[in-house]
């Protein structure tokens, strides 16, 4: 292949007359450069600052909020149970149903427990009327068992006054008995003198006969005072029977204040009694109330398994009440778009079943992340470790009036979008 040399130009030697120059390169400079278009100039600019001023505000726009389509509605399901055993009798409800709170839903059969009921109250009856007796006793014991101190202290001093008064007549009676004694030593001796006056005839028969009818007098006597001092003797023992005995009344009555202590533990305990049949008998009132089930809250009737004539335990849920008043939405945002989200924050909630915006704010940041509180959180130390951005529930609550009409359900998907700026 040829190679092509190009040779050097060489510039002519100047002198007074130029070189000519080529057609074309005369043409060019003999034509003036075209002027530029000023109002393109001034399109493009204004293109420019417009896509500048566009850029910042989407960036503005995209920056001010936090959204993502992991959420939904959630509400309290409120199950429905039994109280009591018993036999269904009436289903009041159908599945959803709307229903106010207050509104009975199913009917157990009250039957027994108007019996227990009845029988409480008679026990409760009793258990009063006891009480009463026994809350009387105690008066009536206080003043008996005073009346019986009283007595018994003034028979206790009667007696100690009988043992005085028997002392002093057994001594007036060992007295007399000691003067008849000496009377009769006396007509004793003047028996004997008269006697020998009498043999010698230096009296008269009459006179001796005195004499001896005075000795026996005086003798009977002696047997008499003897009696009356022995009699003296055994009533001062008796008086001091009737002390002993006085005193044991007195101990006896003395334990009074024990008594009445009895008497009022045995009212209290009649009281207790009564305090625990009237328990009982509020019980059975309770009782045959919840053989009547009532709706606790306003809401939907759902998951309804009893039927007419079935047998119930207690505990045994029956069905759900969907409470449409209080529910909320649980989204769950990315970790990293926490960064500038806080309770009170405006939120707009996109539902996807009616394509309608409620409003609503964010009310809590939830303690943990998802996968901490699942059945099976994950284990990071096993040595496969891959890092994943968690997600965080976030409990977003509506604005007073937004979920009046009560056409959102729990479980519906939800798009909600956070103003964190």
């Amino acid at each position: 292949m040829a190679q092509t040399t190009e040779t050097p130009t060489q510039e002519a030697p100047t002198t007074g007359q130029q070189t000519p120059l080529p057609s074309s390169e005369r043409d060019l400079r003999r034509t003036p450069p075209k002027a530029a278009n000023p109002r393109l100039r001034l399109f493009l600019i204004i293109g420019a600052v417009v896509l500048v001023v566009g850029g910042i505000l989407l960036w503005l726009h995209l920056s001010s909020y936090e959204s993502t389509d992991d959420a939904q509605i959630d509400g309290h399901l409120n199950p429905i149970s039994t109280r009591v055993n018993g036999h269904v009798t009436k289903l009041l409800v159908n599945d959803n149903q709307y229903v106010d709170a207050g509104t009975p839903l199913i009917q157990i059969d009250p039957t027994d427990y108007q019996v227990a009921l009845d029988n409480a109250k008679a026990e409760y009856e009793d258990a009063l009327a006891n009480a009463r007796a026994a809350q009387a006793n105690v008066p009536v014991t206080t003043v008996s068992t005073g009346s019986q101190i009283s007595g018994a202290s003034a028979d206790v001093q009667n007696s100690q006054a009988g043992i005085g008064a028997a002392k002093q007549q057994y001594d007036a009676a060992k007295a007399q008995l000691v003067q008849a004694q000496a009377n009769n030593v006396k007509a004793q001796n003047d028996l004997v003198r008269y006697k020998q006056l009498v043999d010698k005839q230096e009296i008269s028969q009459q006179q001796y006969d005195q004499a001896v009818a005075s000795a026996q007098a005086d003798a009977a006597a002696v047997e008499a005072a003897r009696a009356s001092a022995a009699a003296a003797e055994q009533q001062v023992v008796q008086a001091q029977s009737r002390l002993a005995s006085s005193e044991a009344n007195l101990r006896s009555a003395q334990t009074a204040p024990q008594q009445v202590t009895a008497v009022r533990a045995r009212a209290d305990a009649a009281q207790a009694e009564v305090l625990s049949k009237k328990a009982a008998l509020d019980q059975a009132q309770l009782n045959l109330q919840y053989t009547q089930i009532l709706a606790p809250v306003s809401g939907i009737v759902t998951n309804r398994t009893v039927e007419v004539g079935q047998n119930v335990s207690i505990g045994q849920e029956m069905m759900k009440l969907i409470n449409l008043d209080d529910i909320w939405v649980t989204a769950n945002f990315k970790e990293t778009q926490l960064r500038h989200m806080q309770a009170g924050q405006p939120v707009e909630i996109y539902v996807d079943s009616n394509g309608k915006t409620y409003k609503g704010h964010v009310q809590s940041i939830s303690g943990a992340s998802g996968a901490v509180t699942s059945l099976l959180p994950p284990e990071n130390a096993t040595g496969n470790y891959v890092k994943v951005v968690q997600r965080i529930p976030v409990k977003i609550i509506f604005d007073a009036g937004e979920t009046r009409e009560h056409v959102l359900r729990p479980g519906m998907s939800v798009e909600p979008k956070v103003q964190i700026k």
